[in-house]
C-alpha cells in the first residue's frame, strides 16, 4: 500500500534510456565484471567509480552527522550464530555465500599430503584418471570429510548479505542498561548475495548484483520506543533520496511480502525513468523482539536490579549504493549520453560535475 510520495518525475525532452544501455560508455563495465567473476558482477572505472564512492560517503556522512548514528566498521565474515540471531538462517541459507574448509585444513590434511606424495613417488607417470588411483583418492577424501565435519561447524563463516547482521549481532548475548538505549549504528560495507531466488530477474544492468555496497542503519531500543524509531529510521533513509532530488514513494508492505522476522516494513521505491517504473531502493523493518529472543539480548529497565526484558531491533537501508547510482544516472541523464552530478555530491567529486561518455 502506498502511504506517501515525494517529488515529481522529470519531464524529459528526449526518450530516457535504461542505465544498461548508456552506462557502459561512462565506466560501468558489465563485460569486464563478467570476465572476472561471472554473471551479476560489474567493474566500475573512472568517474563512474568516483560517483559510486561519493554516494557511499555522502550516505554515511548524512546518517552520522545529521541523524546521530554511530559509524562502525564491522566484519563482513560472521559465524552461524550471527546469521541465525538476525533471522538469516536457516531460511535464507541458499541466498548467502559461505566459506569452505580448504582441502587438508584438518589434522588429517598432513596424512593426505603424505599419501599423495607417496603415490607420485611410486609411479610418476600415474595420472589422476587412473581408476585405482581415483578410488583410493575418493576414499581418502571421504575420511577427511568425516574428520572435518565438526571442524567445519566451528570454522565456517558467512559473507554478510547486509551489515544488519554484524551491527545487530554486536549486542548478541548482552544485558544492556536502560540508559544506553537507544543504540543507533550505521556502516557502509560490501554485501554478498547468491540471489538463488531471483534467477532470471534483472539479469541486465546494475540492479541485482552478487556483490554490492550498502549503507545500513540499525537501532536497538526499548519495546515502547520501537514504533516511533521505525518512523524515524524510514525518514532518515528517505532523506538521502530527497537530498539527491530523486522522486520516491513509501510503501507499507503486507505480511506476505515482509521478511519472516519483521512485524512491520516500509519499502522506499525510487523512480527509474529508463524503466518507467518504481524500484525498491530501501527496506526499513521493525523486527520487534524476534531477533532479540534469538540473540538472547535483553536490557534492564530503570530501577530494576534483577528483572530484564528483551530489546526491540530495527534495521533499514540508508541506502543501497548501487541502486542509488542507477537512480542518479537515469534521472540525471542528458540526450548526449552524459550525466549531471547532483549538487549534493559535488563536495565528494573533486570538481567533476558531469560524467562524459567515451567513444
Amino acid at each position: 500500500v502506498e502511504v506517501a510520495r515525494w517529488g515529481t518525475p522529470r519531464a524529459f525532452d528526449f526518450e530516457p534510456k535504461e542505465h544498461a544501455d548508456f552506462a557502459p560508455a561512462l565506466g560501468m563495465e558489465f563485460e569486464t565484471g563478467a570476465k572476472l567473476s561471472g554473471a551479476r558482477f560489474t567493474f566500475l572505472r573512472g568517474d563512474m567509480a568516483r560517483l559510486h564512492r561519493a554516494l557511499g560517503q555522502f550516505m554515511l556522512d548524512r546518517q552520522v552527522q545529521e541523524n546521530g548514528y554511530t559509524e562502525c566498521v564491522p566484519p563482513v565474515l560472521v559465524r552461524d550464530g550471527a546469521m541465525y540471531g538476525t533471522d538469516k538462517l536457516p531460511k535464507f541459507a541458499e541466498d548467502s555465500f559461505q566459506t569452505a574448509i580448504p582441502l587438508g585444513f584438518s589434522r588429517f590434511g598432513s596424512e593426505l599430503r603424505q599419501w599423495l606424495d607417496e603415490q607420485r613417488n611410486l609411479n610418476p607417470q600415474r595420472t589422476i584418471s587412473d581408476e585405482r588411483f581415483d578410488a583410493e583418492f575418493a576414499h581418502v577424501i571421504e575420511r577427511q570429510q568425516q574428520e572435518n565435519s565438526e571442524l567445519e561447524k566451528q570454522q565456517r563463516r558467512w559473507l554478510i548479505p547486509t551489515a544488519e547482521v554484524s551491527l545487530t549481532a554486536s549486542v548478541m548475548g548482552d544485558i544492556l542498561d536502560a540508559d544506553t538505549l537507544p543504540i543507533r549504528l550505521t556502516a557502509l560495507t560490501q554485501c554478498f548475495r547468491s540471489e538463488a531466488g531471483a534467477a532470471g530477474r534483472d539479469t541486465r544492468g546494475f540492479i541485482r548484483q552478487h556483490q554490492f555496497e550498502k549503507c545500513e542503519l540499525v537501532s536497538i531500543v526499548k519495546p515502547e520506543e520501537s514504533e516511533a524509531e521505525h518512523e524515524r529510521m524510514t525518514k532518515c533513509a528517505a532523506g538521502v533520496l530527497e537530498a539527491l532530488g530523486l522522486p520516491y514513494r513509501t510503501m507499507l508492505l503486507c505480511t506476505g511480502d515482509m521478511g519472516f522476522g519483521a512485524r512491520k516494513t516500509y519499502d522506499l521505491e525510487v523512480w527509474l525513468p529508463g524503466q518507467g517504473a518504481w524500484r525498491e531502493i530501501s527496506s526499513c523493518s521493525n523486527t520487534g523482539d524476534f531477533q532479540a529472543r534469538r540473540m538472547k539480548t535483553r536490557y534492564r529497565p530503570e530501577g530494576e536490579t534483577k528483572r530484564t526484558e528483551f530489546v526491540h531491533t530495527l534495521n533499514g537501508s540508508g541506502l543501497a549504493v548501487g541502486r542509488t547510482l542507477v537512480a542518479v544516472i537515469e534521472n540525471y541523464q542528458e540526450a548526449d549520453g552524459s550525466v549531471t552530478v547532483p549538487e549534493a555530491l559535488h563536495p565528494y567529486m573533486a570538481g567533476t560535475t558531469r560524467l562524459e561518455p567515451t567513444t
